[in-house]
């Protein structure tokens, strides 16, 4: 009597089994066609997967060359060139930021850099196409030329998107010289 109880009871679970097997067969795709839906499907806002740093229309950056993400990048992708420069006012010397390198070949997307950035001067990117023949070409400078710090008072108005245009079009430069 067990073995056939037990019999019939195996027998369900593997109809059970056939039917969730079946209804996920029969259901609607959610698989994307990545290459034919380029520029369609956008990605989730929260995705991490360029660092960016927003400048103005004026050019300038919330980045003071403190030097906290560099330090708190485990893989060292980041480095925050500085220079000294003395200020008209004051008459003293004073670091501001130079160059701002950023190296997305090693970079693990964690985001202690820019959960750390005391001024939020860097954020997260969506763009996510990073497939180059040479590693050089995945060295960015995200601080544009010329850029200084954002004085007081100066509304901050750039996006990440507008800055990334930017850095493309910085990078194809590069690479034609």
């Amino acid at each position: 009597m067990k073995y056939i109880k037990e019999f019939f009871t195996a027998i369900w679970r593997l109809m059970q089994g056939m039917y969730i097997s079946m209804c996920n067969m029969l259901r609607p795709k959610v698989t994307e066609a990545y290459p034919e839906n380029r520029g369609k499907v956008l990605p989730a806002p929260r995705m991490r997967s360029l660092l960016t740093m927003p400048h103005n229309s004026d050019n300038y950056n919330k980045c003071t060359a403190c030097g906290v993400c560099e330090s708190n990048c485990p893989n060292g992708t980041i480095q925050v060139i500085t220079k000294k420069v003395v200020d008209p006012e004051t008459g003293k010397e004073k670091r501001v930021l130079d160059r701002y390198l950023y190296d997305v070949g090693s970079c693990i997307f964690c985001a202690l850099c820019t959960y750390t950035c005391p001024f939020d001067a860097i954020h997260w990117g969506t763009d996510f196409e990073h497939s180059v023949y040479s590693r050089d070409r995945l060295l960015y400078r995200l601080n544009k030329e010329g850029s200084s710090l954002l004085p007081k008072g100066v509304p901050f108005i750039s996006t990440p998107a507008e800055h990334k245009a930017e850095a493309d079009k910085e990078n194809v430069e590069q690479n034609n010289n």
